[in-house]
């Protein structure tokens, strides 16, 4: 890799972090291409990123974002996952890591905030942004169903005590 590749490189995963929610620094000791691989595609499907880095390259694409605390991290084979949603990483990477020896996480950045691994395993346990929009829309439909039903009681009530007073009109 030159001189021009490496600062392309730097750019582009700088220009990735800039509008970031977590950043998941991880090892990958031992990892097969098969099982890396596997593992990109579940990180993306999540809607987050996984990419395996040189530390150095990194440490520079960390400058001048919110993640510039995680230089420290970037010690041996690593590897960082990212995402704009601020559990999708985790969720992904701390599952992984829980069926496969060979990939450990070191530690995470939300925010300017840093994480050890515990954190990053406590994280991943949260529900993700899309979980809580929806569990959000069920409360707030259910009282609007209630609601409705109540209301439309008493006119179905109604409708039934005029409809027998007619019935017993007509038999009269």
């Amino acid at each position: 890799m030159d001189r021009t590749q490496k600062e392309a490189t730097i750019a582009d995963l700088n220009s990735k972090l800039q509008d970031t929610g977590l950043v998941v620094v991880t090892h990958h000791l031992g990892l097969t291409v098969a099982e890396v691989t596997d593992l990109r595609r579940k990180v993306r499907a999540a809607g987050a990123s996984f990419k395996v880095t040189k530390n150095r390259l990194a440490r520079r694409a960390l400058k001048g974002t919110q993640f510039e605390g995680l230089d420290g991290l970037f010690k041996g084979p690593t590897a960082i996952a990212w995402s704009k949603d601020p559990v999708a990483a985790a969720k992904v990477v701390a599952a992984y890591a829980k069926t496969n020896d060979k990939l450990a996480i070191v530690g995470a950045g939300l925010g300017t905030m840093v994480l050890d691994a515990e954190g990053v395993k406590a994280l991943a346990t949260l529900p993700s942004l899309d979980e809580l929009r929806a569990s959000l829309v069920g409360m707030i439909q259910t009282p609007a169903t209630r609601i409705a039903g109540v209301l439309q009681a008493p006119g179905g009530q109604l409708a039934r005590v005029l409809s027998a007073y007619a019935k017993k009109d007509e038999a009269a």
